[in-house]
């Protein structure tokens, strides 16, 4: 399986999207022990939210939207709704 998740930042509520062949909750604990610069200035990190992809191109494409300007109005909308 192919996964786009998003991860909260709980230091600063800011949103972090990735993409990954592990499971979004294998990826957190790395991102927790700051696998990246920006997760290790940022963190520690809640998964608020992941979609799963049999097909690695789909998951990639998917990512690469949420990191667009219109993807990233999409994301703001299933973060908030997923605040309330």
């Amino acid at each position: 399986m192919h996964y786009v998740y998003f991860l909260r930042s709980q230091k600063n509520s800011k949103l972090y999207v990735g993409y990954s062949q592990k499971a979004p909750s294998v990826r957190l604990v790395e991102h927790n022990k700051g696998s990246n610069k920006w997760t290790k200035q940022n963190g520690p990190f809640k998964l608020i939210y992941y979609e799963s992809y049999i097909c690695e191109e789909d998951g990639r494409n998917r990512e690469k939207f949420y990191k667009t300007g219109f993807g990233k109005k999409i994301k703001k909308v299933i973060s908030d709704s997923l605040d309330s």
